[in-house]
């Protein structure tokens, strides 16, 4: 019996979703933990670097409008494969990059085809996914590119180490390995999941003139611009890695082990982000009492996250560690750390805290705008607000640096880092209230969005009616 569309294919395809979202976030967060490494043997110095995250981030985010509309008009697999290798490609030739100009291209590249695989993967598994189970199935969805983040620090900093060409391209492989997996996924029509249009065949495309309809549902508005003060917060976070090494640095630790110790206690503090999944629980369960519950949720996540980051940054912080010593050693060290100096204790379960807090952001997004809109304009919408999102966290990433060397005159290195860090995280306090701005006008588009696709089954009901019967 043929599996295709039933339960173990759709399972397998949400999962080779996930691993392609988890990867792409893999590529995006190889480079911050070997700013230094790379600068220094291409000739320029970590803001050059820097650069380039900042420039993979807006085109990235440019590149995904054109891929989410094409994936909106067209077959999606096909648009989605062909991201898929660019940004390999792209990854590929950062490893093997001779100059800066070379890193920079490849860099360019392979953000054209990350653009297109979150755009067109969300879109899909928005179809794959009811609306009752959207706020848990995104928080995975969403986890998997916090982790893919995460592990793109892990491998940068310890692979990394000692020649930083070494994870592009073992990420680049990956990369392809996922893209086989990928050709045998489901291909799911747009408004598989939707209630609305159980059985019926629905063939709605985007259309250029459809920008004006999506903006006019207000919450859409809100979800979109929300990500702008979100993500240059989230943004600053991309050098928690340096901030943790120049304080190794700062009690006297070499630049090897203090690259290993940045990695590895930026991602032990992102590990609250794996709690996004009570973020998507508690969304699902909320909306079920009412039609704001999602956006609530959000709102108050961001909101109380902020004073748990602020004190985070401030934590006096000591660790012991052989300098000098292996990766494994190093590693083992930090972890023994956590439950013999109070300090470092104190400070992860603060990360982990105000993480957990933010993480609900993440999946509750995602649904709400699954929620508020037909399956031919979600991948559009979301595109849209990774653009504001992208501008953002190049903002973030751009700004914070500038911070760090206002702020240097009067606190030296790492006190300029922390304030700087702490300073940044009150962008979380106009997302929060867009969030609540969001909840007011959320239950309104609902309505309207569901009672539009209810007309699909009652013209095709109609349609049924009067067609002739078969002749016998």
């Amino acid at each position: 019996m043929s599996l295709r569309g039933g339960p173990a294919h759709r399972a397998y395809s949400v999962v080779v979703f996930v691993i392609l979202a988890s990867l792409d976030n893999v590529a995006i967060g190889l480079v911050p933990p070997l700013y230094r490494s790379i600068g220094g043997e291409l000739g320029v110095g970590e803001g050059r670097i820097a650069l380039a995250t900042t420039v993979m981030f807006l085109i990235s985010a440019v590149a995904a409008i054109g891929w989410a509309y094409a994936g909106d008009r067209t077959n999606r697999k096909p648009v989605l494969i062909a991201g898929t290798v660019i940004w390999v490609l792209g990854t590929a030739w950062s490893g093997l990059a001779g100059s800066y100009s070379s890193f920079l291209l490849s860099q360019v590249l392979a953000a054209i085809g990350l653009g297109g695989v979150a755009s067109v993967s969300f879109s899909v598994v928005s179809d794959l996914i009811s609306p009752r189970r959207r706020g848990l199935a995104m928080s995975f969805w969403g986890l998997s590119q916090g982790i893919g983040t995460l592990a793109g620090t892990l491998i940068g900093g310890l692979l990394g180490a000692t020649d930083w060409r070494r994870p592009f391209l073992i990420v680049a492989v990956a990369g392809l390995v996922a893209t086989v997996a990928y050709l045998l996924t489901y291909d799911v029509p747009r408004g598989d999941s939707q209630p609305e249009l159980e059985g019926v065949e629905y063939a709605e495309r985007i259309h250029r003139d459809d920008l004006p309809r999506i903006l006019a549902r207000r919450t859409n508005v809100w979800l979109i611009l929300q990500g702008f003060p979100a993500q240059v917060a989230f943004g600053s976070l991309v050098w928690l890695p340096v901030l943790f090494r120049a304080r190794a640095e700062d009690q006297g630790y070499s630049a090897p082990t203090a690259v290993i110790v940045g990695s590895v206690f930026a991602t032990m503090f992102q590990l609250g982000g794996a709690l996004s999944i009570l973020g998507g629980l508690v969304g699902d369960r909320l909306q079920r009492r009412t039609p704001r519950g999602r956006a609530l949720v959000a709102a108050v996540g961001v909101l109380a996250a902020v004073p748990f980051y602020v004190v985070l940054f401030f934590v006096p912080f000591h660790i012991e560690v052989p300098d000098g010593g292996g990766t494994g050693e190093v590693i083992a060290a930090i972890l023994r750390n956590v439950f013999t100096e109070p300090t470092v204790g104190l400070s992860l379960a603060t990360a982990v805290f105000a993480l957990a807090l933010t993480s609900a952001n993440s999946p509750n997004w995602f649904a709400l705008i699954a929620d508020v809109n037909p399956p031919e304009h979600r991948g559009t919408v979301y595109s849209l607000g990774n653009l504001v999102n992208g501008f953002g966290r190049a903002g973030g990433n751009v700004l914070i640096a500038v911070a760090f060397r206002g702020l240097s005159g009067a606190f030296p290195p790492p006190l300029n880092y922390a304030v700087g860090l702490a300073a940044f995280q009150f962008f979380f306090v106009p997302t929060g209230v867009m969030y609540w701005l969001a909840s007011r006008t959320v239950a309104g588009d609902m309505a309207d969005t569901h009672a539009a696709l209810a007309t699909y089954r009652a013209k095709e009901e109609a349609e049924a009616k009067v067609r002739p019967a078969p002749t016998p």
